[in-house]
Order: structure tokens, then C-alpha cells, then sequence
């Protein structure tokens, strides 16, 4: 089995990136299958993630902070949109954009989205070897390093 595999692996081998890549991808495994019956898949929550953070945020920000093309994003909301998830209305002061925000329905799905990761956690971090609060700090100050590094070094 890959999980007994992976246990015998020397983690100092491996590195940060890869352990977080690993991390990402079972989730979005598990998300993707614990939200087969709503019809969305996880990049479709991270869109509507983004959505709750900021009401009436434009596509091109979507595209930005989910790190997805521009074009993904505008058939991920037209979707959300067809499933009654989101609304969607161009922005008066620049009508080549549209401003997106949650229906109510968006809403609760978000919230029930929240509870099934929030369950995951739970059961990863229940036997209290590992401190969530640290890790969460650690991984904020990783994160941001990074954001700061590629803005600084790579150029659109």
C-alpha cells in the first residue's frame, strides 16, 4: 500500500514543496470525491472560497488568487452561476468586468464544504502530535516568503 510505502521514506529526502504538493492533492482527492454528489469539484470551491473573502470581487482577481487562467475561471463561474451558486453582474465603473458573489445557496455550500475540511482536519490532528496552531503560522510564513519571491522574480 502507498501509505506504507511512504511512511519508510526518510523525510529529510524530500523536499517541502513535494510533502505540501502530496498534501494538496489528497485533499482535493478526498474534497472531490466527498462533494461528488453537489456537482462541484475542488477548484470550484477554491473559486467560491475566494468569492466569500471578498463580495463582488472581479473574475481577473479569481484568476489571480486561485492561480488558474482567466478562461478556466470564466467557465468555473459560468457553472457555479447555471447551478444557481453565484451571481454574476458587470461592474459599472468597468464594464469589461464582472463583479461575483454567493448566492445564498453558495452559501451553504460553502459552509458544508467547510465542515467536511474542517472534519479532516480534526481526524489528522486528533492525536495531538502535531500543534495545528504552529503549523498553520509556519505554513502562512512559507507562504508568503514564496508569494514574494516569484512576485519579485517572475514577470507575467
Amino acid at each position: 500500500m502507498i501509505n506504507e510505502e511512504f511512511r519508510l521514506i526518510d523525510a529529510s529526502k524530500l523536499p517541502i514543496s513535494k510533502l505540501i504538493t502530496i498534501i494538496a492533492k489528497c485533499q482535493s482527492f478526498y474534497l472531490n470525491n466527498m462533494l461528488n454528489e453537489s456537482g462541484i469539484n475542488s477548484t470550484q470551491l477554491h473559486i467560491l472560497f475566494e468569492i466569500s473573502h471578498q463580495n463582488n470581487i472581479n473574475q481577473e482577481k479569481i484568476a489571480a488568487r486561485c492561480s488558474i487562467n482567466k478562461g478556466a475561471v470564466a467557465r468555473s463561474i459560468k457553472k457555479l452561476e447555471d447551478m444557481g451558486l453565484v451571481i454574476r453582474e458587470i461592474d459599472e465603473n468597468n464594464r469589461r468586468q464582472n463583479k461575483v458573489s454567493l448566492t445564498q445557496k453558495g452559501e451553504e455550500l460553502l459552509n458544508k464544504s467547510i465542515k467536511i475540511l474542517n472534519d479532516l482536519e480534526q481526524e489528522v490532528f486528533d492525536d495531538e502530535t502535531i500543534n495545528k496552531e504552529e503549523l498553520q503560522k509556519v505554513l502562512k510564513e512559507i507562504t508568503i516568503k514564496i508569494m514574494e519571491i516569484t512576485e519579485r522574480e517572475v514577470k507575467n
